[in-house]
């Protein structure tokens, strides 16, 4: 387990010192929920005036929604710099190094995180400025964070998986914009659940990101429910151990074929 937890920090300290030297990279990570909340909020600000709604504000229903997809698509991406270490050798020389596999994982999911964190926390105090208000002090915003790490690392494993699997950009991107995409629209990120299609609703019950955005919109609402917040968590809890087998095979399945 030391031995984990020691390659665990090492790849992290590896991919953030890789991230550092991307600084536009970080840029337009930290800006893009800005821009989500600056538009989206104002766009769709009349929606709270709808019969049924409930929320005080839209920019108070869309938070939530906009810290989860953030992490939802961190996660997601991040098996481009998997490709990027196929393409130049680095895979194939940590899996003949004493590293062990799933701390390959691992230290992408830890980077994610950290991306993943300074984003909501970004987005938590924007939409403070602009009217939203949490809920349950600070537990109710831990559990909207938690959600978020926990959706972002198991699409981080899934992401790095598939790279492994299809080793080419142009494969992954089609495969998860397949996938990405409709799950976001599939769910409450943007409109409540009771004005959405009967079908919408029924999917949505089964779609993770749907987990994380009712979890974190009811932690930081008043009158929480933390009976269903827990449930969400622990289904976005096994939904992570689930990807990361998954992504483990891939590795194992990889190095036999080369």
């Amino acid at each position: 387990m030391t031995e984990l937890i020691r390659h665990s920090l090492t790849m992290t300290d590896r991919d953030l010192r890789r991230l550092a030297r991307q600084p536009w990279w970080i840029v337009v990570s930290l800006v893009q929920p800005v821009i989500w909340l600056l538009l989206f909020g104002p766009l769709f600000k009349s929606v709270a005036n709808i019969p049924g709604f409930h929320a005080p504000s839209y920019i108070q229903f869309l938070t939530p929604g906009v810290v989860i997809m953030t992490a939802f698509f961190s996660g997601g991406w991040n098996g481009m710099a998997t490709i990027d270490d196929l393409n130049r050798g680095v895979i194939d020389r940590l899996l003949v190094s004493p590293l062990r596999r799933s701390s390959f994982f691992i230290g992408h999911i830890l980077q994610t995180t950290v991306t993943i964190v300074i984003q909501a926390a970004i987005i938590v105090v924007m939409a403070y400025a602009l009217g939203a208000h949490y809920a349950n002090n600070g537990l109710g915003l831990l559990v909207m964070f938690t959600a978020a790490v926990l959706l972002g690392g198991a699409l981080n494993a899934v992401s790095n998986g598939l790279a492994l699997i299809f080793r080419r950009e142009e494969t992954l991107i089609a495969t998860l914009n397949v996938f990405m995409l409709p799950l976001t629209f599939l769910s409450s990120a943007f409109m409540q659940q009771n004005l959405m299609p009967h079908w919408m609703r029924v999917a949505s019950h089964f779609n993770p990101l749907n987990w994380a955005v009712e979890a974190s919109r009811a932690a930081i609402t008043s009158g929480t429910d933390w009976g269903s917040v827990g449930i969400h968590l622990g289904l976005l809890a096994g939904l992570m151990i689930v990807c990361m087998v998954f992504a483990t095979r891939t590795i194992h399945t990889y190095q036999k074929s080369v």
